[in-house]
C-alpha cells in the first residue's frame, strides 16, 4: 500500500510486472483472500475500505468506521474485519463471493503419474513431508485449457513397497496448505479418492504427503466461467442406479467379468428424471469382491468411446471399496466399465450435469474447512447408527451460505472395528438405500461426497461404530 499516493502496487508473481491501482485516501494495510481472488485495503484517511478484484484490478469502495487501520480477511467464513482506531469499533463486512463456475466434461485422462520417468508430470516419487506442484494446463496429452478454474480429479496413492502413508493433502498451488486430509493409507495399500480442487498459480495443484510415495492424478472434467458449452449441476436425492448383485438385467447382474467391457444404460434407472438431458453423472461406485478375489482396478468412461488409461478405484486387498466419480454420458446416455478381475459393482447417483436451465446450480469454491470431527465433540466418543444431532453445516465454523443446495465434502471414517457402510443424505429426508463409503476391514477410509442440502444440515448413518470427519471444499448454489 502506497499511503502517500493513494495507490496499491499489484505485482504479477510470474513476470514481476507492476500495476498501480488507485484506492481510497491513505491506504494503510491490506488483506488478501486467495479463495475469491480479492484484495481488501483499509484507507485510514477517509474512513473507507477498497476491494480490488485480483483478476481485473477493478475496485469497489465502501464506508467503514473512523480511521480504519488493521484489516483481516477470514477465507473460511468469507468475512472481512476492519479495526477503526478512532471510534473504538470493528467493521464486519461480508466478503465478495467466489465467482460461479460450471462444468465441462472431458474423457477421463491421466495427468500425473510419478511412477513414470522423471518430469513435470512424472517421477520422481513425492518425498515425505514435502509437497510438489503440477501445472495441469501445461500437460499436453489431456489438453486442459488455462480457463479451467477448478478440476474434477481422481487422486490415487501408490505407496512404495507397501509402506504406510499417514495422509495426502491436495490444494490450489499458491495458497496455504489447508489443515485437512484427502486420504490416508496407514497400511500401505493403493487407494483412490475423488476431489474437486480449484486451480492455483498457473493452474497448478499442490500435493503433500507425510511419507514418500507415488501419486497418480486422473481428470474427468473441469469447472470454468459459465458459457455456451458449460454445464450446470442438478442435485438428486441419493439413489441406487445399478447393482450387479441383483437379478440379471441391464442395470443388474451378472457380476463384471475380468478383462471385459460392460456398458450400462443408466438412463433406464428411475433415479434419473426422464427429462434430465444429462451430459455427465455424479456417481459413487462400490466394488464388492466375488469369492474373495482382489481387484487391481475399475475404469469407468462414456459408453461408445475408447477405454482410457485411467482407473476409478482399486481393491487389491479384496475388501469392499467405494469411490466417487463424475462420468460423462456416452452413447444413449450410457457409461462403460472395465475391470481386470471379476467383481460385483454398485453405482449410486447424487446428481447430474446438463445444459443451463431451471434448477441448475453452479460451483462455488471455498477454503477447505473442517465441518465436524466427532473425536473433538463432547466426550469424543464414536457413534453407531444415526448421528444425533445432524451435522449443522450452515451454522458451523465453515458457514457456507444458506443459498447452497449441495455440499462437496470429503468424508473420513475412523472405525473402532469393521464398518459395513456410512451413508450421508440431506436432513428432513428419509435415509436412502445407498452408501457413501465402506470400511468393513476397519481401515481409516475417505471418499468425496456431493450431498444435496435442504435446511443446512446433513444426516449420517454408520452401520458400525466409528468417528466421522467431514471437510467441505466447495458448494453448489444458483
Amino acid at each position: 500500500a502506497n499511503s502517500g499516493s493513494n495507490t496499491v502496487s499489484v505485482i504479477d508473481g510470474a513476470t514481476l510486472n507492476t500495476t498501480l491501482v488507485t484506492v481510497g485516501n491513505g491506504p494503510y494495510e491490506l488483506a488478501v483472500d486467495p479463495v475469491t481472488n480479492k484484495i481488501y485495503v483499509a484507507n485510514y484517511a477517509d474512513g473507507t475500505m477498497t476491494m480490488i478484484d485480483g483478476a481485473t484490478n477493478k475496485t469497489t469502495t465502501i464506508t467503514v468506521g473512523n480511521s480504519p487501520g488493521a484489516i483481516e480477511a477470514n477465507v473460511v467464513t468469507n468475512k472481512v474485519y476492519v479495526e477503526n482506531y478512532n471510534d473504538n469499533t470493528v467493521s464486519v463486512i461480508a466478503g465478495a463471493n467466489a465467482a460461479p463456475l460450471q462444468f465441462v466434461a472431458v474423457t477421463p485422462c491421466r495427468v500425473v503419474d510419478t511412477r513414470n520417468a522423471n518430469g513435470t508430470f512424472g517421477g520422481p516419487p513425492i518425498q515425505g513431508l514435502t509437497s510438489r506442484s503440477f501445472p495441469i494446463p501445461q500437460q499436453t496429452t489431456c489438453k486442459i485449457p488455462t480457463t479451467a478454474a477448478a478440476y474434477s480429479l481422481n487422486v490415487t496413492l501408490v505407496p512404495i513397497q507397501n509402506g504406510p502413508v499417514g495422509y495426502l493433502t491436495i490444494w490450489p498451488t499458491g495458497e496455504d496448505q489447508p489443515l485437512v486430509s484427502t486420504m490416508n493409507s496407514l497400511d500401505g495399500r493403493i487407494k483412490a479418492n475423488a476431489a474437486i480442487v480449484p486451480a492455483g498459480y498457473q493452474g497448478a495443484v499442490s500435493v503433500f504427503v507425510t511419507n514418500t510415495t507415488n501419486v497418480v492424478l486422473d481428470i474427468d472434467g473441469y469447472f470454468a466461467t459459465p458459457g455456451a458449452q458449460t454445464l450446470q449441476f442438478y442435485p438428486l436425492t441419493p439413489c441406487r442406479v445399478l447393482d450387479t448383485r441383483n437379478p440379471n438385467g441391464d442395470l443388474g447382474g451378472p457380476y463384471l467379468q475380468g478383462k471385459q467391457e460392460r456398458d450400462f444404460p443408466v438412463l433406464e434407472s428411475t433415479c434419473i428424471p426422464s427429462n434430465a438431458n444429462a451430459a455427465a453423472y455424479s456417481l459413487n461406485f462400490t466394488v464388492v469382491p466375488v469369492q474373495g478375489q482382489p481387484l487391481g482396478y475399475l475404469t469407468v468412461w462414456p459408453e461408445g468411446g475408447s477405454r482410457p488409461l485411467v482407473s476409478t478405484l482399486n481393491n487389491l486387498t479384496a475388501t469392499i471399496v467405494a469411490n466417487a466419480a463424475i462420468v460423462p454420458a456416452g452413447t444413449g446416455g450410457g457409461i462403460a466399465t472395465y475391470v481386470d478381475q471379476n467383481t460385483q459393482v454398485v453405482a449410486d447417483i447424487d446428481g447430474y450435469f446438463a445444459p443451463a436451465g431451471s434448477g441448475g446450480l453452479s460451483l462455488y469454491p471455498a477454503a477447505p474447512c473442517r465441518v465436524i470431527d466427532t473425536r473433538k465433540i463432547g466426550t469424543g466418543q464414536p457413534f453407531s447408527g444415526t448421528l444425533s444431532p445432524p451435522v449443522d453445516v450452515v451454522d458451523g465454523v465453515c458457514a457456507p451460505p444458506s443459498t447452497a443446495q449441495a455440499y462437496v465434502f470429503n468424508a473420513t471414517v475412523v472405525p473402532t472395528g469393521g464398518l459395513g457402510y456410512l451413508t450421508l443424505w440431506p436432513d428432513t429426508e428419509q435415509q436412502p438405500k445407498v452408501s457413501t463409503l465402506n470400511a468393513i476391514d476397519g481401515a481409516i477410509t475417505s471418499n468425496m461426497a456431493i450431498v444435496p442440502n435442504i435446511n443446512g444440515k446433513t444426516d449420517a448413518y454408520a452401520s458400525g461404530t466409528t468417528q466421522l470427519i467431514l471437510d467441505i471444499s466447495s458448494y453448489f448454489a444458483p
